[in-house]
């Protein structure tokens, strides 16, 4: 039978010709070989200089010729010698600078920059408190006021109440009817206390009797009756 050939054949043939980089084939790349007219002369490869600008190139350069309508601007001569005359007779003496002396040999210094003339006291702001000192003043004592304002607002919460003769006079009532109830429990108790809860009912109830007898004494000797806001 015939040998299967490829519809494709050339067309791969010519891809894998085309992509094929040089020196990766047998023998060197093909490449153009140059002409014998084309050889090295002398000076060939030395750097040209630019030529020269003939004479209407200069011209070219040359502002134009201004027009008849143009006023050139006269500048006046200052005579600076009398200018310098004047400035040195209205202007003020130079003054001395002061010197400080402290060897035998003359040795001097500035008195400004050491320390010993009192040149800051001559500033316009000495003396004056700054802004930041007042603004930080000025808050501590806000922040004071407010301190002290929330005391007194919690001493005013906290301030004792004084009764008035109504209430006292009630409160001694119903101090008294208590004590009356409870005394009646207490004298109502058998004489014989033989088990351990007798005897802590009586007792309960004298200690009772003994507090409402305490109160009602106080509130009976003390006309003004003061109550803490607890």
């Amino acid at each position: 039978p015939l040998r299967y050939i490829a519809k494709l054949r050339e067309l791969v043939k010519h891809e894998a010709e085309k992509n094929k980089s040089q020196w990766k084939t047998m023998g060197p790349a093909k490449v153009a070989v140059p002409s014998p007219n084309d050889f090295l002369q002398k000076r060939s490869k030395e750097p040209k200089i630019a030529p020269k600008k003939k004479e209407r190139d200069c011209k070219k350069l040359l502002p134009p010729v201004p027009p008849r309508t143009y006023h050139p601007v006269i500048r006046i001569k200052k005579n600076f010698i009398n200018k310098n005359a004047v400035a040195v007779i209205k202007g003020e003496p130079k003054k001395p600078r002061h010197f400080c002396v402290d060897t035998r040999q003359g040795d001097k210094y500035l008195l400004e920059p050491s320390g010993l003339f009192p040149k800051y006291i001559k500033k316009k702001n000495y003396g004056v408190i700054p802004k930041y000192v007042t603004r930080r003043n000025e808050e501590m004592k806000r922040e004071e006021e407010e301190y002290q304002a929330s005391v007194l607002e919690q001493l005013k919460t906290k301030a004792m109440k004084i009764l008035s003769e109504e209430e006292r006079t009630n409160i001694l009532k119903a101090l008294k009817k208590n004590w009356e109830e409870i005394n009646n429990a207490y004298q109502g108790l058998p004489i014989l206390a033989d088990t351990m809860y007798k005897r802590m009912h009586k007792e309960e109830l004298e200690l009772k009797l003994k507090q409402l007898e305490h109160d009602i004494a106080a509130i009976e000797k003390h006309k003004r009756v003061y109550i803490a806001n607890v």
